[in-house]
Formats: C-alpha cells, sequence, structure tokens
C-alpha cells in the first residue's frame, strides 16, 4: 500500500543548523528505505513564503501569496512510501526526524488507473538522478 507521509512543523522553530541535521538524517532514511524497496519519492518544501495560493471562483481566477491556510504548522515536505500496511508506515513516520518538532500526517494514497506513466525525470520525485 502506498501512503504519503507529509511534514508539518513551524519553520520558525528550526534553526539552519537543526534544519541541516534533519535534512541529513532524513535522508539516510530515504536510502535505507530504498535498500528495502519502500522509497518511492520524498521533498522539502521551500518556505511558505515562496507559497501562491490558485482558487477559482464563479470562472474567475484568485491567486494570492502565502499558503493555503494560515495555521500554526506548515506543510514543509513529504515522503511517499510503498509498505504493507499502516503499522509500517506509522513505523516509518516515528523514526524521522520531523516527528520531534512537529506532525507527520500518514495518509493512504488513492491510486487512480488510467493516469500517464510519469516521465523518467518525474518518477522519482525529489530525487536527482
Amino acid at each position: 500500500m502506498k501512503y504519503m507521509l507529509l511534514i508539518y512543523s513551524d519553520e520558525k522553530l528550526w534553526s539552519d543548523g537543526e534544519r541541516a541535521e534533519c535534512m541529513a538524517e532524513s535522508t539516510a532514511i530515504c536510502h535505507e528505505l530504498q535498500a528495502k524497496g519502500q522509497f518511492l519519492g520524498a521533498s522539502p518544501l521551500h518556505s511558505v513564503t515562496a507559497a501562491t495560493s490558485l482558487r477559482i471562483r464563479e470562472g474567475k481566477k484568485l491567486i494570492t501569496d502565502g499558503p493555503f491556510a494560515e495555521t500554526t504548522e506548515q506543510l514543509g515536505g513529504y515522503y511517499i512510501i510503498d509498505v504493507k500496511n499502516l503499522d509500517e508506515a506509522i513505523a516509518i513516520a516515528t523514526r524521522l526526524p520531523p516527528a520531534k518538532k512537529g506532525t507527520v500526517e500518514i495518509r493512504p494514497i488513492f491510486e487512480l488507473e488510467n493516469l500517464p506513466e510519469p516521465s523518467n525525470e518525474e518518477k522519482v520525485v525529489g530525487h536527482k538522478n
């Protein structure tokens, strides 16, 4: 079963050193998952200050700077994994450094049929070949 692990935390809680350490530890976990055939993709996101939100209402495009919702925790990144069940997904989420300062939301991926195959460059999101 495929799961997306959504990483939420207050961006202001991370020092530059903590963020670098988090990324190094997270990258190591991604390599472990890859060796087990469980890694499908992962990537941190730029700050919410770089976000743009789009809504279409009554046929009109509404574009605003910033995230979709004003919250104390912001979406900071994601992992996509393929594991046997929710228990395995929880076990992986428990190891992720952001869980110590924020929240890891674990969501099963609803797979649709008849979608186009991603190009080679898009197959592993957040991973440079």
